[in-house]
């Protein structure tokens, strides 16, 4: 394989769906050579972020880069082992039997990329700054803090007003993040984390290339370069698989699969993703209000069609996925049965009904198109408004002025979603939002999922929303690469432990 290419890939609340039929992932016959240590990995993303500024630039192109590969926080998740949190700059912590108080023994040895140590001080004035600064991304997760301390060089305490079991998972995010004191980066085009990989450059518009740390307090990288090559267009990532450019591919096209394949050079696999396809209805605007209406639509469509049609992808039909706290399988909870759809309708005065679909245009028209055929079976006439991101934000995440809408929801443990009533869904059930403030008070982290799989099934019963699908994207991995993870790679890609074998 080639490895002198550019090309990448990334996902914010939205992402290029897969929508086509071909061949299902094959298995890998593994690398034969020895690991070679100097050898440059390419990667194809599709999504390529703006800026390099983690802490203020939206966008899951940059967690996906950035995040576990140049930046660390005290914790982190391995999505290969369902989202369990494990150490990174904290070597332990202790939680106190309140749930309040939580208390980090840091990492010794630990240096920024210019060479600076890591101290106590560097680790409270990140988490200061990320809860007190409304601007920095996911600032809210750490709006429960009461203080942050670090009594002594090793120590930093953390207390909480009140219990949140999902404090720890909010470190290991953009607010968890730990940044040099009074670093004069310019953040926009660099950076300076404690990562195994530094920021080598960045071609904007074609790739972004990180360099092993050499000073790095762990297992080294195990290969000297990485380039994540950022090519949007499908054909374009294929023929650069094909002519050997890349060595990784995320997300590929399954029409074009079968010419990855034939190389011969490339092993298919398939992971697990927090991404749900989600059918949003405007549960606060009639006809939407009516549950009738909300559970003939769902009615209205076949899933496992649904499911075959975009290839990456498996019934869902509920509100928090395989990978996070409180998933249950609903997928029998909602059956496909169109004459019920229709009896629903006519009982709520709801015949010859038109909706208009509200749809980012990054997505194909395959889906739209499955669901206007769907509809229009139960009498209900689907107009697709296609619009740019930016006015998707405007119209429907901000203003709520929309009927249905669909975009994917990539953020793993988002089920607080449901449990405000100002998100863009409009969803309002006292009963819900209760059993998630419990879930998230409670130190018992069975006693939590169970309380949010409950809340889950109200959810899901009230037909608040139609959870189309789960995504299961494809990536095409050349038999040469060993140790690339498998799941959540739209939002998280740590590459420190990816091999390539000796040519």
């Amino acid at each position: 394989m080639l490895r002198r290419t550019a090309l990448a890939t990334s996902t914010l609340l939205i992402g290029a769906l897969m929508l086509t039929s071909c061949t299902g992932p094959t298995a890998s016959p593994g690398p034969t050579g020895d690991p070679d240590p100097n050898a440059t990995l390419t990667v194809r993303l599709s999504l390529e972020p703006s800026n390099l500024d983690i802490r203020h630039t939206s966008g899951a192109s940059l967690e996906q880069a950035l995040i576990d590969n140049v930046y660390q926080g005290l914790v982190t998740r391995d999505g290969d082992q369902d989202n369990a949190i494990v150490p990174a700059l904290a070597t332990a912590w202790e939680v106190s039997p309140d749930g309040l108080t939580y208390t980090f023994t840091l990492r010794e040895g630990v240096t920024f990329h210019d060479g600076s140590a890591l101290t106590a001080d560097d680790v409270v004035t990140s988490l200061q700054t990320a809860k007190d600064d409304a601007t920095i991304q996911n600032s809210a997760d750490l709006a429960g803090v009461a203080s942050i301390a670090s009594p002594d060089a090793t120590t930093v305490v953390v207390t909480l007003a009140q219990p949140n079991i999902d404090f720890l998972f909010a470190l290991t995010g953009r607010a968890g993040l730990v940044f040099k004191n009074g670093d004069t980066t310019n953040f926009q085009t660099s950076a300076n984390g404690t990562g195994p990989f530094r920021v080598e450059s960045w071609n904007t518009g074609q790739s972004l290339t990180l360099a092993r740390y050499d000073e790095y307090w762990g297992e080294k990288a195990g290969v000297a370069e990485v380039v994540l090559d950022y090519i949007p267009d499908q054909s374009a990532a294929t023929n650069a698989a094909v002519s050997g450019d890349i060595d990784v591919a995320l997300e590929i096209d399954p029409e074009l699969q079968s010419q990855i394949e034939g190389t011969g050079d490339f092993t298919i696999e398939s992971g697990l993703t927090t991404d749900k396809g989600t059918l949003a209805f405007n549960n606060a605007k009639a006809p939407l209000s009516d549950q009738r209406v909300r559970e003939a639509l769902r009615l209205a469509i076949d899933h496992s069609a649904l499911a075959e049609t975009l290839i990456t992808a498996q019934p869902l039909n509920g509100p928090i996925p395989p990978l996070d706290p409180g998933y249950e399988d609903l997928t029998g909870s909602i059956s496909y049965n169109p004459d019920r759809a229709r009896e629903l309708l006519a009982e709520a005065g709801a015949e010859n009904l038109d909706l208009t679909l509200t749809i980012p245009n990054v997505y194909p028209g395959t889906l739209a198109t499955f669901l206007v055929s769907s509809f229009a079976d139960v009498g209900v006439t689907l107009k697709v408004d296609q619009v740019d991101f930016s006015t998707w934000l405007t119209d429907v995440y901000t203003n709520h002025d929309y009927d249905l809408s669909f975009v994917r929801h990539v953020e793993a443990r988002d089920f607080g979603n449901w449990a405000n009533p100002s998100y863009y869904f409009g969803y309002d059930n006292p009963e819900v939002q209760s059993l998630y403030a419990q879930a998230l008070a409670t130190t018992d982290e069975q006693q939590s999922s169970d309380l949010l799989a409950e809340a889950a099934r109200i959810v899901d019963d009230e037909d608040a929303a139609d959870w189309l699908f789960l995504s299961t994207p494809r990536t095409a991995i050349a038999n040469d690469v060993a140790g690339f993870p498998k799941n959540s790679l739209n939002v998280r890609l740590p590459l420190a432990g990816v091999t390539v074998a000796a040519e």
